[in-house]
């Protein structure tokens, strides 16, 4: 019997990669990297990553077949990591693409902060999770993002942060966690929560 892949972290070919790997391995993960659906599909544990645009993302998504594996594994629980613009293809759609659809996981779109700040966000900002937020803690996260979900998404706990107003920065559900804000990059409090999802029950 073949076992399943544990660590998956998806190859959107619009990500840098290096930092994520380094960071699950600091936080005692053993990951690997697939585009295969197949993959990501038997995977107990994945990442999608992101550090680029929508469309070009949301492209080799679909171009790959990956869409329908992450939508399959979000409305099945299953743990899945998602990060910066791996968030924001959970989207419907975004301003970033317009005439992009998102995979469509979160009834928002995704919105560019105001010219009232600087664009894009980047730096070290605070993180406040609504409480009982699953896997989050207040803490402080390094952000660089121009472009935010909309609104808290129905259904969802949800982490906010300022820049220009409150913005939603993170949101959990059940073994799903997806951060505007780069873990990888957060110092031992972003490797700390890398760690609590890595515990997920897989059960």
């Amino acid at each position: 019997m073949t076992r399943r892949p544990g660590l998956v972290v998806v190859r959107t070919g619009v990500a840098n990669l290096a930092s994520v790997l380094v960071g699950l391995r600091r936080a005692g993960g053993d990951p690997i990297v697939s585009a295969d659906p197949s993959v990501i599909h038997d995977a107990e544990r994945v990442v999608l990553p992101g550090v680029g645009a929508f469309g070009p993302a949301m492209e080799v998504l679909r171009g790959t077949r990956l869409d329908e594996v992450l939508v399959e594994r979000v409305a099945a629980d299953r743990p899945l990591f998602a990060v910066c613009l791996g968030l924001q293809v959970l989207a419907r759609r975004s301003a970033e693409s317009p005439g992009v659809e998102g995979l469509g996981v979160l009834d928002v779109d995704v919105v560019r902060f105001g010219n009232e700040v600087t664009v894009p966000q980047l730096g070290w900002n605070s993180v406040a999770p609504a409480p009982s937020t699953p896997f989050l803690t207040p803490g402080w996260a390094y952000f660089a993002n121009s472009y935010h979900l909309s609104a808290a998404p129905d259904g969802w706990h949800v982490a906010t942060t300022e820049h220009g107003g409150r913005f939603v920065s993170a949101i959990a559900r059940g073994r799903v966690l997806a951060c505007q804000f780069h873990p990888e990059l957060s110092g031992r409090w972003g490797t700390a929560l890398i760690r609590r999802w890595l515990a997920t029950d897989l059960a």
